[in-house]
């Protein structure tokens, strides 16, 4: 193998980061939207539908993943679409959509499962729970009458989305059933799971420590940047599933939304759930992961004003701390940024790549460590300039067409420290221009 072909391998290592889907979608996406609208208009069902379905296809390195297959046989589009532990089987015809997912053997669930799924019943507009002879399922059956792309989004989104959940959330709530149609699913190698082992337990003791180190005055607003930021880069650079995933999940929403305990209560509930999370044995931690393919996003997507919005009030807290000299905890709130953003908001492509472009850059020993190449050496507090550069253009040059204002930025970013670098980042995030002309 000669140099250039190793170059090329080594720039194209792909992992899944995050909850949403870690691909680009078709070029032509936004045309096979058009046309399936338009063959629905004329009343060419199968087609429309298979317009559709080809548009929700999405890529890595310009291979499609095959999270959507379709196969036309007797005038009947028969599809499998692939959400994480669900796989979304149905079949079209042009009268009418059904699509199910299976959950788990009829005889495998308690009273408490039969329970949970009834109340899931009350809680989904378009799809609902039922069983067959031998099954528990989800089931969407939806009629082609007035039938365009926009009305079959939500209803194949929500059964996907809701059949991903409910089969995770049943596996952490009672780890004896076994969710069935999982086949899919595919494990990680042992190198990786030992690397994503050894960060969660270095990042739980670096946070200890810098616990330890604040100072006595102000410390609990500083000890939840620390902790939320730690919940925050587990799930996003790690993705674990199943238990850790649901209690994670919950630790953040339950600190955000209880306003009945103090901070400091909730920074101990935090520290507790830390404590618990590092005495996790390997053997126990590995069985929480899988890769899967992903076709729709779990978060609403969000205003760019919004998200800008975010980004003051968090550059005004940053100097809020510089001004008291709490210098302390500046590195770690401009990471928590990032991760709040990547965790809480559906996100543009564009902001979403160069988001995870910063976060590379902000946690280069752990993407060192699978094999990408270092975008910042924190020994040296030195940048590969021109690769940051390369990637920021890469990411917005193929959306100009579109946004003609929208510009590649790098050369406006600020190189001296990794703080300063992480201030200019936010502050082009804020300043780039998606509107249409």
């Amino acid at each position: 193998m000669n140099w250039l072909n190793f170059f090329e391998t080594k720039t194209q290592i792909n992992h899944p980061f995050g909850r949403g889907t870690n691909a680009n979608l078709a070029p032509d996406e936004e045309i096979l939207f058009n046309k399936s609208y338009e063959a629905f208009e004329n009343g060419d069902i199968l087609n429309a539908y298979q317009y559709f379905l080809t548009s929700l296809q999405n890529f890595t390195n310009e291979t499609a993943n095959n999270n959507i297959v379709t196969k036309l046989q007797d005038d009947i589009l028969i599809f499998e679409i692939y959400q994480g532990t669900a796989k979304i089987k149905g079949h079209i015809t042009k009268e009418h959509l059904y699509a199910e997912v299976i959950i788990t053997k009829k005889d495998n669930i308690n009273v408490a499962i039969k329970r949970y799924i009834l109340e899931r019943n009350y809680q989904l507009t378009y799809a609902y729970y039922f069983s067959d002879d031998k099954y528990i399922k989800l089931k969407l059956f939806h009629d082609n009458i007035a039938m365009n792309p926009h009305k079959i989004f939500f209803p194949l989104r929500e059964i996907a989305l809701n059949g991903d959940f409910d089969k995770e959330y049943i596996k952490s709530e009672f780890p004896n059933v076994i969710l069935e149609d999982i086949q899919h699913l595919e494990k990680l190698s042992d190198d990786e799971l030992n690397i994503k082992y050894k960060f969660l337990r270095n990042w739980i003791d670096e946070v200890e420590s810098k616990i330890t180190m604040l100072p006595s005055n102000d410390k609990d607003g500083m000890q939840a940047f620390i902790y939320l930021n730690l919940l925050f880069k587990i799930d996003y650079l790690l993705i674990p599933k199943y238990e850790i995933y649901q209690d994670i999940s919950k630790k953040i929403q339950q600190y955000f939304n209880d306003e009945t305990n103090t901070v400091e209560t909730k920074n101990e509930e935090l520290r507790e759930y830390i404590i618990k999370l590092k005495n996790i044995d390997f053997a126990e931690f590995k069985t929480k992961f899988y890769n899967a393919k992903y076709t729709f996003n779990p978060t609403e997507k969000t205003s760019v004003e919004e998200i800008n919005n975010f980004i003051s009030e968090s550059l005004l807290r940053i100097r809020w701390y510089k001004n008291n000299r709490y210098n302390q905890i500046i590195p770690t709130i401009y990471k928590y940024i990032a991760f709040y953003i990547l965790y809480n908001y559906g996100l543009h492509p564009v902001i979403k790549e160069l988001l995870h472009t910063l976060v590379e850059i902000q946690n280069p020993q752990f993407f060192k460590e699978l094999n990408y190449p270092t975008l910042y050496n924190e020994e040296k507090n030195s940048f590969s300039k021109r690769v940051i550069i390369s990637k920021i253009e890469d990411t917005i040059t193929p959306y100009q067409s579109r946004f003609k204002l929208l510009k590649p930025f790098g050369d406006k970013l600020n190189f001296t420290s990794l703080n300063e670098f992480s201030n200019s980042f936010y502050l082009q995030i804020k300043d780039l221009n998606f509107e249409e002309i």
